[in-house]
């Protein structure tokens, strides 16, 4: 990446927090959307007529839209102005959202739910880039934390406030309030984001370039496979601490938010570390995971060890800043591209995850296998960061230092 000097960096025009403010509350809003679709699926199936399995549709749509549109967006807007891209992305998540709460059968919720989930890795990875590009080269992890903090937050605000005005309003107005919230946003970024060139040097074929590079597809592995145990304990988390750890459903939603306090802290926190040593960052951020999740695996009976672990579980949120500023490094001209495979990367680990920790669970080995799983995912994460790491060195050991810097940084 190109080191802007301080005369050359963009300056926000109402301050540095406001611009970061701005870039998350768009990871807000498209957060809350996404896991607020979970907690409501009984109301739609029930509005739509269809079970609640069939209604897991809305869901996997969601997804859908998510792996098509991060690459599909990325290549053909790469040279856009990155303000610009950011307001259509959330313009896109606004009609999503809008269309879902008219939706008026099941196939028109199919529908609305792929549009809105089209935005969601672009949108991501863009507002990184963004963030970035407003700080100095040794902040950019930092920058990239504070952008995915609004995500976590919407774990912990953004998710209960939307459900609850489901539950009281009806589904209709949870999205309608989301769509609204988009709006917002939009508005927030156009007056706090300052004006950003447009790479005139991009185009589809300089972000396709990118796919060339192995240390951009092993930093993509890494995280759909190392990130997978989070997503193999949280999706089966609610009858695992009612069944195992003793709680009751209504205690549910407050322990959720302390998982949510962990994502928070690991962004902030993780963010920081990483800006002093990248790849030793990534390598103790895996390693907590691999602790964290045998933690909860040994000790989930236990009411205080099972809080104690979902905490440190969700502090493992940090590696998604770290490969985040990992990708930026090594993807050469594909900035835009390996910024939003990054989150495509991401929502495969949730896929991942949750089917091999649905597997553990069917075949008898019980709830807290999920996180046995979980540190099965963390250390092959970890052996392939290990031979990134390898292959980075032995580029450079073999080859010229400008062919290492054109093909693998």
């Amino acid at each position: 990446m190109v080191n802007l000097s301080n005369a050359a960096r963009p300056v926000p025009p109402h301050g540095l927090w406001a611009a970061f403010i701005s870039l998350g509350m768009g990871g807000f809003f498209i957060g809350t959307g996404e896991f607020v679709s979970m907690s409501l699926l009984p109301d739609l199936a029930n509005a739509m007529s269809i079970s609640v399995p069939a209604a897991g549709a809305y869901i996997s749509a969601y997804a859908i839209g998510v792996m098509v549109g991060a690459p599909l967006l990325a290549i053909t807007a790469a040279r856009w102005p990155r303000k610009t891209l950011l307001n259509v992305l959330l313009l896109i998540f606004a009609v999503g959202y809008a269309m879902s709460a008219l939706a008026w059968n099941h196939a028109s919720l199919l529908v609305a739910r792929f549009i809105g989930g089209l935005p969601h890795g672009a949108y991501y990875g863009v507002a990184c880039l963004v963030a970035a590009s407003l700080v100095d080269e040794n902040k950019k992890a930092q920058a990239a934390g504070y952008v995915m903090a609004g995500l976590a937050v919407a774990n912990v605000l953004g998710v209960p406030a939307a459900t609850w005005i489901g539950q009281h309003l009806g589904w209709r107005a949870a999205f309608g309030a989301l769509t609204l919230g988009g709006i917002i946003t939009i508005v927030m970024l156009t007056f706090c984001i300052p004006a950003l060139a447009a790479n005139n040097n991009a185009t589809v074929k300089s972000e396709l370039s990118g796919l060339k590079r192995p240390l951009l597809w092993l930093t993509l592995v890494t995280a759909a496979i190392g990130f997978g145990g989070m997503f193999s304990v949280y999706s089966y988390i609610t009858p695992t601490l009612t069944q195992v750890s003793g709680f009751e459903l209504s205690d549910i939603p407050l322990v959720l938010a302390l998982w949510g306090m962990g994502m928070v802290f690991g962004n902030v926190f993780g963010g920081r570390m990483a800006d002093r040593n990248l790849v030793q960052a990534i390598f103790i951020i895996m390693a907590w995971n691999v602790f964290s999740l045998a933690l909860f695996a040994f000790g989930a009976s236990n009411k205080l060890v099972a809080l104690v672990a979902l905490f440190m579980i969700g502090c493992g949120f940090a590696l998604v800043p770290a490969l985040q500023v990992r990708l930026m490094d090594v993807a050469g001209q594909a900035q835009t591209l390996a910024a939003a495979l990054n989150h495509s990367a991401f929502n495969l680990s949730n896929a991942i995850g949750a089917s091999l920790g649905g597997w553990s669970i069917a075949y008898g080995w019980g709830w807290t296998s999920t996180g046995w799983i979980g540190c099965a995912l963390a250390l092959f994460g970890i052996a392939l960061m290990m031979l990134s790491i390898f292959y980075q060195r032995w580029r450079m050991g073999r080859e010229p230092e400008h062919l290492v810097k054109r093909w693998d940084h």
